[in-house]
Formats: structure tokens, C-alpha cells, sequence
């Protein structure tokens, strides 16, 4: 009986020539150390010995590095981050083709509306109200209803003969929105063209 009891108490300090090393994120050791088995018969005692060896020079190191919590559900050990750096499973995808719009942009410089410039209201200095950009008493409809206005003599002189500089604002207005849907259409007709939906 006494002797099974000595048996089992194995010492808790390892000592190896070379020291373990460790990733306590992913609960591993590794033993640079080369195997020495002594016989076939005692193979598997030995390899089991090896085992336990990590395994307690494992637990030493969680126990002296890693911080402890006591909590209602019980002693937590914290674990750091990973140290190993593990391979993928899958190859890294290709990078996405730019779209036909990415392009344009990139190549006339158009950047990304911000939050601020996509908010479809704004402040009006001269009513000191918030009014919609567009639409109904929107802000780009400024200027339309002055009761006076001045003259530029230069576009005076250039002016369609039957127009009015009362109806500028809108027929501007109009005509900027014509020349978008027609873009619009071309760029339709060239899509389909070129095989995109």
C-alpha cells in the first residue's frame, strides 16, 4: 500500500535541458527535447511519462502567469491571446474586380458622400429654419421668387429672345435634371452593351 502511494506522487516541477515553450492561448506545449525510449516493452510508460511531463509543466505555467478570478460560478483562469501563428485553411480570396462606377470615380476623383453631406436637411442663414435640400421650399430653389434681381448686362445680351430672367432659376433647374436622365439613359444603353445588367 505504501508503495503504490509513493508511486503516484510524482514530482510537480519539470526539469528538461531545454526548456518548454509555450502558448498559453492555445493550451500548448511544446518539448524541443529528442525522445529517449529505452525499450520496446516500456514504450508506452514512457511515452505516457513524456505526456505528463508537458502536462504538469503546462499546468505550472497557467498557474504562475495566468491571473485567477474567484466568481459566484466558480475560480477562472484568464487566458492570453494566441502567440502561434496558424495557417489557413483556404487560400486568400482574389481581390474584387472594380466595378464599372469604382472606375469612373476613381478616375475623375469623386469621393464618397459624408454622413453630413448626405443629411437631406440644411440651414437656412436667411429664415434661420432647417429646410430640405430639394423638393418642395427646397433649398435649391433659391433666388427663384425674388421680386427683384440685378442684371448681368453680358447675359442680358446673350439671352433666347422670349425669355424672361423671372424663369431662369427653373428652367436651369430643369435642364440639369434632363441632361442627368439623359447620362442616365446612355449609360443604361452602354451597359447593356457591354453585357452588364
Amino acid at each position: 500500500m505504501a508503495e503504490s502511494e509513493t508511486k503516484s506522487k510524482l514530482p510537480v516541477q519539470v526539469s528538461k535541458p531545454t526548456p518548454y515553450t509555450f502558448d498559453l492561448g492555445l493550451l500548448c506545449a511544446s518539448d524541443p527535447n529528442p525522445l529517449q525510449l529505452s525499450s520496446k516493452e516500456r514504450l508506452e510508460e514512457e511515452l505516457a511519462a513524456t505526456a505528463r511531463d508537458g502536462a504538469q509543466a503546462l499546468l505550472n505555467q497557467l498557474l504562475s502567469t495566468c491571473p485567477i478570478a474567484s466568481t459566484p460560478a466558480g475560480v477562472l483562469l484568464s487566458l492570453p491571446g494566441i502567440s502561434t501563428p496558424l495557417p489557413r485553411e483556404k487560400p486568400l480570396p482574389p481581390p474584387k474586380a472594380l466595378t464599372t462606377w469604382q472606375k469612373f470615380a476613381a478616375k475623375k476623383g469623386i469621393k464618397s458622400k459624408t454622413k453630413e453631406e448626405r443629411k437631406k436637411m440644411v440651414f437656412d442663414e436667411a429664415s434661420g429654419e432647417w429646410v430640405p435640400k430639394w423638393g418642395y421650399k427646397g433649398a435649391n430653389k433659391a433666388g427663384e421668387s425674388d421680386w427683384i434681381v440685378e442684371v448681368d448686362p453680358k447675359k442680358e445680351a446673350e439671352r433666347k429672345e422670349g425669355t424672361e430672367r423671372q424663369g431662369d432659376g427653373r428652367r436651369e433647374r430643369k435642364e440639369k435634371v434632363r441632361r442627368n436622365e439623359r447620362a442616365m439613359r446612355a449609360n443604361e444603353r452602354k451597359g447593356r452593351k457591354n453585357g452588364q445588367r
